[in-house]
């Protein structure tokens, strides 16, 4: 899979979260200078709102030094609601662990230098859509996975009501799919839910397909 990297972040939103020491003002600077629109909300009194964000247009910047910014239930399957550059000033594994626990793709360290500001940023975004990609792919195939069951007793239910072996009802399956504009998956979804006759009803389907008068 190839992810398209994202060089120019003009039109973008930073939100920094940190105190007014270790270099925040050039940070702000840099940022605007990129094109990124700047917020400066300062340390939170409790955990952000994570669905005030974008994973489109956001990038957090989160200081190592505050605590729970991005509580356990703004992360979820692993990721943050958008990408998180780490704000480091002390070099303790118990900070560096709590940034990474908080999604932080990339880290800054204080008092931050305004050459380091687009590295930074550039790798903190991309990494992170690099694994919203693969986490978003892994997903879906596990979605298709659990939904292949769906596929397969539809089939096995043409098969008993037309008499046909399984390569002719999946090419019915297919066929009403296709009708449909839905997916396989959905398709046998909307079928066994509704609890209707599952595939090969239309009008024009083969009279050989129709159930055999006893």
């Amino acid at each position: 899979m190839t992810q398209t990297q994202v060089q120019n972040f003009r039109g973008m939103r930073a939100v920094i979260f940190a105190s007014g020491d270790g270099g925040v003002d050039t940070l702000a600077s840099v940022l605007a200078k990129l094109g990124l629109v700047v917020e400066r909300p300062g340390p939170p009194e409790a955990s952000v709102d994570a669905s005030t964000f974008s994973f489109e247009r956001d990038v957090l910047f989160v200081d190592g030094d505050l605590e729970g910014v991005l509580g356990p239930g703004a992360i979820r399957n692993g990721l943050p609601p958008a990408a998180v550059v780490g704000l480091v000033g002390v070099e303790a594994p118990s900070r560096l662990k709590g940034l990474m626990a908080q999604g932080a793709t990339a880290f800054l360290r204080k008092p931050v230098y305004a050459g380091a500001v687009y590295t930074t940023l550039f790798l903190g975004v991309n990494q992170y859509l690099q694994r919203k990609a693969l986490t978003d792919e892994l997903h879906d195939h596990q979605d298709r996975r659990r939904r292949r069951r769906l596929v397969i007793k539809t089939i096995v239910r043409i098969m008993e009501q037309h008499g046909v072996d399984d390569d002719e009802a999946y090419a019915i399956l297919r066929r009403d799919s296709m009708r449909s504009r839905l997916s396989l998956e959905d398709y046998c979804e909307q079928q066994l839910a509704c609890r209707s006759a599952p595939t090969g009803t239309s009008r024009d389907a083969p009279d050989e397909l129709a159930p055999a008068r006893r």
